[in-house]
């Protein structure tokens, strides 16, 4: 049974990484209905139930992993902005993916990175993992565009499989050493 109490997990200076909340179900489920932000996520909106299922998923991973997809809020008022963490992805079970979903009218605003920056500390700090993976479609500039931010490099190409779809991905990777020269350097 899905704890969906909103514990935070971790914070950066803008946001609250944190469990899903009951409240959040509706928001997710509008974002994940949105064409433009599923167009790279196999490219069908998903229905409430399915998104919801995601939401109970990723609560459940956390719970049993301490890993997982969470809710992104923003600290100056509380609002909803979507999900970022990290998980296994069944086509990489021994790594850990980062990995974010936003509602569009939270794009360019820099919260995909932020969101992403605080898990990958907690990934190379508290958690000690040896790298971190993200995995996206070719075409998707903007997920690049926050992979390149946070200085992860192009790992490789491959055919992925997601709840039995198919797709060719581009891979980027980070180790901690390169995640420590690059928060140095910042």
């Amino acid at each position: 049974m899905a704890d969906w109490t909103g514990k935070v997990v971790l914070t950066t200076p803008r946001l609250l990484l944190r469990t899903f909340r009951l409240d959040d179900l509706p928001h997710y489920a509008a974002l994940n209905a949105d064409p433009e932000v599923v167009r790279y996520l196999g490219g069908i909106p998903l229905t409430r139930e399915h998104s919801d299922s995601i939401a109970e998923w990723a609560q459940d991973v956390y719970a049993t992993e301490g890993l997982g997809l969470m809710a992104v809020e923003r600290r100056e008022d509380g609002a909803f902005l979507g999900m970022c963490g990290l998980h296994h992805q069944q086509s990489y079970p021994d790594d850990v993916e980062v990995a974010w979903r936003f509602a569009r009218e939270h794009w360019g605003h820099g919260y995909a990175t932020e969101a992403a920056t605080g898990w990958l500390d907690h990934a190379f700090g508290s958690l000690d993992l040896p790298r971190v993976i993200s995995i996206t479609d070719p075409p998707n500039v903007r997920s690049l565009a926050v992979m390149r931010r946070l200085g992860m490099i192009f790992d490789h190409e491959a055919d992925i499989e997601d709840e039995g779809v198919v797709f060719r991905a581009v891979v980027y990777s980070i180790t901690p050493e390169r995640w420590y020269a690059r928060r140095e350097g910042a």
